[in-house]
């Protein structure tokens, strides 16, 4: 596999909720042998760059348009310190509808409720691998000026990348025992989601995310490499 210049620095993966975990994300770092810091800035405080190779942000029950918990502008403003530094972003559901705000575009609730794993998200690049791909979200982000579209689904835009930045609506990291966590926790605010068809449907890949997963996070660092004279 390519590698990136300064590998040796760590990346940050932001964690913003105890119950959304890198999961299969770390899974595919450890067996690569990528280093990586795990931050909770939903209990400790957003970092600052300092070194680091990349940034990963994960999922969150929370909105990117709100100004409470503190850490959500926090994270923004590192989102943007990133940017302007040209350091890789890679943003997963509330992840990359952080990473479209900061870029430009916006965020807002769907018009179409996605709650399920998705086999119908269309991919429009070899970046991203066919699913089914977990979808579980409420609000989605708009194409950011400039950026590419990589799939897309009913509701809107599934995934983007600009300069060296790549964020999903989809949860690629998930494992079917994250998703009844999340089941438990929204099913009295939703009831209308099928959390009988998640769960059947979670067993039914369960063999199958793993490899999906990794063959996209393998296609992201590759594509990261392919561009090392941009990314530093």
């Amino acid at each position: 596999m390519s590698t990136l210049r300064g590998i040796d620095r760590p990346g940050l993966v932001l964690q913003h909720d105890a119950d959304v975990p890198p999961a299969l994300f770390a899974d595919w770092l450890e067996a690569r042998g990528i280093a990586w810091e795990l931050v909770d800035v939903g209990r400790d405080r957003v970092p600052r760059l300092n070194r680091a190779r990349w940034i990963a942000l994960l999922g969150s029950h929370s909105s990117a348009t709100a100004s409470e918990p503190a850490w959500i502008p926090a994270e923004a403003e590192l989102l943007q310190s990133a940017i302007r530094d040209q350091l890789p972003v890679l943003g997963i559901c509330f992840g990359g509808q952080a990473l479209a705000l900061a870029l430009g575009g916006e965020v807002h609730p769907t018009c179409l409720l996605e709650a399920s794993w998705d086999d119908r998200i269309e991919a429009l690049d070899e970046l991203i691998p066919p699913g089914p791909w977990l979808n579980l979200h409420f609000e989605g982000f708009t194409l950011p000026p400039g950026a590419e579209l990589l799939a897309r689904s009913a509701a809107g835009p599934s995934a983007f990348r600009r300069g060296c930045h790549l964020g999903v609506q989809f949860h690629p990291e998930v494992t079917p025992e994250i998703v009844a966590r999340w089941s438990e926790r929204y099913r009295p605010e939703h009831p209308e989601i099928d959390y009988g068809a998640l769960a059947r449907d979670g067993e039914a890949i369960r063999e199958a995310a793993g490899p999906r997963a990794f063959a996209l996070f393998d296609r992201w660092w590759e594509w990261l490499a392919s561009r090392r004279e941009s990314c530093h």
